[in-house]
């Protein structure tokens, strides 16, 4: 059933601890490529709906139509289940709400390949994008498993302040070999540092720790900064809160990157635009010794 046709980049943001920046990222990201003229769609596979609640017009619990009923409906009902326009120009929605709770047990009465269900029906719709970005629970159960099974990247946040953040990277790089034996395509784009602060040396530490794991880092760094929290409390994405603070001008420019390296109107991906080990090896060295 995993029939992947577009060509659209369908980006994963997964890490099984919670507070990584999963939902932050997908927002301000969504929010930074429309700003570009991109159009996005975010998937919203999170019961916890914080991406749904900051992109929505209205309440996740207020829709008659989310991304449970997509996976519970047949293919001519997936247009109706997104929300083109939400608070940001560029950026349309599938929402999530509480019922994604029992989609396994739901959809395993359904479907022959429960995993799958979501690639089926997210192929046909990802071809009216420019980017699909899918935001996930802090789990490696079913959600995020149908979502590594339905994309084509798969962006890494880790929480660089956080000797704990290290935990469930290996359960996660097996999770992605097993997943690749139906997705073969998957591809890791890399780890994203967030709450990262190069003058402490645990920064650097997981900087080396997460490049050994997943093989390679995007070359932004998210700084730790309250403007975060703030724009979740206003529903703005941080630059438009504050556009001069670090954060915001560290979302423009993995915009920026992804753009340049998945280049999704045409052409080739680009390579070169990731950090590997050899790159970052001298920094963490220096940090270490």
């Amino acid at each position: 059933m995993n029939t992947m046709t577009s060509h659209t980049p369908i980006i994963t943001i997964a890490h099984p601890k919670g507070r990584s920046g999963k939902s932050t990222t997908v927002v301000n990201l969504a929010v930074e490529l429309g700003r570009a003229g991109y159009s996005v769609l975010v998937v919203d596979l999170d019961p916890q709906s914080t991406s749904s609640t900051h992109l929505g017009l209205k309440h996740p619990s207020e829709r008659s139509a989310s991304v449970h009923t997509l996976l519970m409906s047949s293919l001519e009902v997936a247009p109706r289940c997104v929300q083109a326009k939400t608070r940001f120009q560029g950026v349309s929605l599938l929402s999530s709400g509480l019922e994604l709770e029992y989609i396994e047990d739901e959809l395993k009465t359904t479907s022959l390949r429960p995993l799958e269900e979501l690639s089926f029906k997210l192929s046909p719709l990802a071809s009216a994008y420019d980017f699909v970005l899918i935001d996930t629970p802090p789990s490696l159960r079913f959600l995020t498993s149908a979502a590594l099974i339905a994309s084509t990247h798969l962006i890494v946040p880790v929480e660089a302040s956080d000797a704990y953040a290290l935990h469930g990277l290996s359960r996660l790089t097996k999770l992605i070999e097993q997943v690749r034996h139906v997705n073969p395509s998957l591809s890791i784009l890399g780890g994203l540092l967030t709450r990262y602060d190069k003058r402490q040396t645990v920064c650097k530490l997981i900087e080396g720790a997460t490049l050994a794991q997943l093989g390679a880092l995007l070359p932004v760094q998210i700084a730790s900064s309250c403007k975060v929290q703030e724009s979740f409390n206003l529903r703005l994405s941080v630059n438009e809160h504050d556009r001069t603070c670090k954060v915001s001008r560290a979302y423009v420019e993995l915009a920026s990157v992804l753009a340049q390296t998945l280049n999704p109107r045409g052409g080739e991906e680009t390579a070169g635009l990731l950090l590997t080990q050899n790159e970052v090896g001298m920094s963490v060295q220096e940090a270490l010794f």
